[in-house]
């Protein structure tokens, strides 16, 4: 397919999810510290195809990430949203599960799409997903496939193993970008963790197209009367 079919694709995609939407047209990602401001300027940068978000909850590694996934669809920039993620436990065992693919990873996207949800109807959604516009891929159902000019989203990846990283981070195709987000404190994988292994290896690595933000317990940004909840149970 040539450049200009590409961007007919990606136009129509924009217009039939975009254009008569009551949701907001435009995506506006704002920071609301220094940490935050220093993850979204990696996740626009286009020259930095993987980056990793690692820290506690409620520092918005997810939330950017998916804006930045639906800014990049809305300006064209990919055809479709991949979300993905490590489903029940290490071993993914989803087929013990009722209903279709979407309706079992649901309780595990729903952080995803509660912000998709700021951007699209529930219809859209619907629609999004039938069209193969935003589609969930279990990572146990993403070997042997590659994704191109796609935004992947890998959420809660702290109980990956390391093969689970390795096949994850190899799906990415032409024109398309990844981000990553964990937090390796709540791991449920204490040995051969993928996150973890990936992590240790690439801050001693010279990399071009990969990059990492750590967010710590000071980044947390929530509701004034959680934080004080929190900092009375001492968990900040």
């Amino acid at each position: 397919m040539g450049a200009k079919q590409k961007a007919k694709r990606r136009s129509d995609n924009v217009l039939n999810f975009n254009t008569f939407t009551t949701k907001p047209k435009h995506v506006q990602i704002v920071p609301r510290n220094k940490n935050q401001e220093h993850y979204i300027l990696k996740l626009l940068d286009k020259q930095k195809d993987i980056v990793f978000g690692i820290g506690p909850a409620g520092t918005g590694k997810t939330l950017l990430a998916v804006q930045t996934a639906v800014k990049f669809f809305k300006e064209g920039e990919v055809d479709k949203i991949i979300v993905t993620r490590p489903a029940v436990s290490v071993d993914e065992d989803l087929g013990f599960l009722p209903g279709t693919l979407e309706e079992k990873m649901a309780p595990w996207t729903r952080p995803i799409f509660d912000v998709l949800r700021e951007y699209f109807t529930s219809s859209e959604i619907e629609g999004m997903i039938q069209e193969g516009i935003i589609e969930i891929a279990p990572l146990a159902y993403m070997r042997g496939r590659t994704f191109k000019n796609a935004y992947i989203l890998a959420d809660e990846m702290q109980n990956a193993t390391p093969s689970q990283m390795k096949m994850l981070l190899t799906r990415l195709g032409e024109g398309s970008m990844m981000a990553v987000t964990g937090d390796l404190a709540q791991a449920d994988r204490l040995k051969d963790n993928g996150l973890l292994d990936f992590v240790d290896q690439l801050e001693s690595k010279d990399t071009s197209f990969i990059d990492i933000v750590k967010f710590a317990h000071y980044d947390i940004e929530r509701h004034h009367a959680v934080k004080e909840v929190l900092d009375i149970y001492g968990d900040v």
